[in-house]
């Protein structure tokens, strides 16, 4: 059922996930998914919606949660992978200035338990000031 791009209908969803149409308005409802809709209106579920319906549903039938904790469940795995993006992105900024960042350090040689500036504005102050 799931192939990239594709789309798929209330009923289409219901008798794969083996649940009511009315669960699935209901989860709109209380905003835990949010599928998209033709110009009939026809409510049309991605397979973003069908993986986002799979930890719903993994929640409240394996786990027992109810759908205000799902709710927040799911609002804080959001923020985990916008904090984990930024994290990678950090890294990766890290990473790409290593070098920069230990010449910077050998050349300005701080006393212990200094903190080292870490901007090339902030080190130009810094050589400035001492000179």
């Amino acid at each position: 059922m799931k192939r990239k791009g594709r789309t798929y209908t209330i009923s289409a969803v219901a008798t794969h996930c083996d649940i009511h149409p009315q669960t699935l308005r209901l989860y709109e409802r209380e905003g835990l998914l949010k599928p998209s809709r033709s110009e009939g209106n026809t409510r049309l579920y991605t397979d973003a919606d069908l993986e986002r319906l799979e930890v719903i549903l993994s929640l409240t039938r394996d786990l027992g949660v109810n759908l205000a904790g799902v709710e927040i469940i799911l609002n804080m795995r959001e923020k985990m992978d916008v904090m984990q993006r930024e994290f990678e992105r950090f890294f990766a900024y890290l990473q790409a200035h290593a070098e920069e960042f230990a010449n910077f350090t050998d050349a300005t040689r701080p006393e212990e338990g200094a903190l080292v500036p870490i901007t090339r504005a902030a080190a130009l102050r810094r050589r400035g000031a001492s000179s």
